[in-house]
């Protein structure tokens, strides 16, 4: 074994990677960018959850309650309601994860050292968030309760309590899966679209048949149609593969608009084809496509989007990039739709986002495919 030809190889391949320009990024800044992310948004603890309050008694004792749940910390009186029946709009909408309901009686009750129950109303649809909410609320209601016996002569005399009477809405039994499958749908859709659109133009690239192609008559539109729509078609394949398997397999119902899911779904693909395009623009070879998605793209939208850790307890910079990522909409859509049963009335919003964002993506990429292609 030759010493110096392992140098002259070493030295060979270091000259290489220091000329590549689009692999030093991936090398080097990805993991940066992923250490970055990941350690700031990968937080699986629950704080500043908003709350809608109905207070129907609105006395001092049930001010001293809500004062309890928002000096807690953990919560954030974010709007208040005197219609009971208005709370279901709140959850339906996002708007909040929790409902604290304290009936008319609350005060007397506790005048009269009796029990009184109050109902707290959690967003199930994401359980492992509403169960650890619920310990919270737990440790409020307890630790009031501690409060008032010990208020009444030292607790020498029997003292009114505080009961919390505790419901999950959308996921009663607060399982995880219900959660997460509809967000597996929405990463299986991104990637999916994604690698196969930058990795399919890259390819004609990579082996010469991209020149061969635009000599013949093909116009540039026509040959991004041709490229786009079959990704187009097996994206919608892939959304119904995976809907039968949750439904049929995980035993999760769709309570809302099929119609309305695989609209949005749509929308959506916009952005990723979008997307794949754009990478097609910037990289030379199928592995630096693979690995511009994978790193630059997914990684960074699993992190931010709400796919697992809520945005909410992310710092407030990385709530604001989450902003412009359509997963963050699409993610909102998919499970309101399949978990809540809401209709487009509740996700227009969202839907129209989609829109915006993937129409803005897909013809800025087109120009600048079509650019690369003149």
């Amino acid at each position: 074994m030759a010493l110096h030809r392992i140098i002259a190889l070493w030295k060979k391949e270091v000259g290489q990677l220091l000329k590549d320009r689009r692999l030093l990024p991936i090398a080097f800044v990805a993991p940066v960018i992923q250490l970055t992310f990941l350690g700031f948004a990968a937080s699986l603890d629950v704080k500043n959850i908003p709350i809608v309050l109905c207070d129907l008694d609105k006395s001092a004792e049930s001010r001293t309650l809500v004062s309890s749940f928002t000096n807690s910390g953990y919560f954030t009186l974010s709007y208040s309601t005197e219609d009971y029946g208005d709370i279901q709009r709140y959850l339906d909408n996002n708007m909040v994860t929790m409902a604290l309901v304290i009936p008319p009686s609350y005060g007397e009750k506790i005048l009269r050292r009796e029990q009184a129950t109050i109902q707290i109303i959690l967003d199930g649809s994401e359980g492992n968030s509403a169960a650890i909410t619920m310990g919270y609320v737990n440790q409020v209601v307890m630790r009031l309760s501690t409060n008032i016996l010990t208020e009444y002569l030292g607790g020498k005399v029997p003292a009114g309590r505080v009961d919390g009477e505790v419901r999950a809405w959308y996921n009663p039994a607060l399982k995880s899966r219900n959660f997460m499958v509809p967000g597996v749908l929405v990463l299986i859709l991104l990637v999916t679209a994604t690698v196969l659109t930058a990795m399919a133009i890259v390819k004609e690239k990579e082996v010469g048949t991209l020149e061969q192609i635009m000599v013949t008559p093909i116009r540039p539109l026509e040959f991004m149609l041709g490229k786009l729509v079959p990704y187009t078609i097996i994206g919608f394949g892939d959304i119904c593969v995976v809907l039968m398997v949750m439904v049929f397999g995980f035993g999760i119902a769709i309570k809302g608009s099929i119609v309305l899911l695989l609209t949005i779904s749509g929308l959506f693909l916009l952005t990723t084809l979008g997307i794949g395009l754009f990478v097609s623009t910037i990289s030379k070879t199928q592995q630096q496509a693979m690995m511009t998605v994978i790193f630059f793209i997914v990684m960074p939208m699993m992190y931010i989007s709400g796919f697992v850790f809520p945005i909410e307890n992310m710092p407030q910079p990385l709530q604001v990039i989450s902003l412009g990522i359509p997963m963050r909409y699409f993610l909102v859509a998919i499970r309101s739709i399949i978990l809540k049963g809401v209709g487009l009335s509740t996700l227009w919003p969202q839907a129209l986002i989609l829109l915006a964002m993937g129409a803005s993506i897909l013809v800025a990429s087109t120009l600048r495919f079509r650019k690369k292609l003149d």
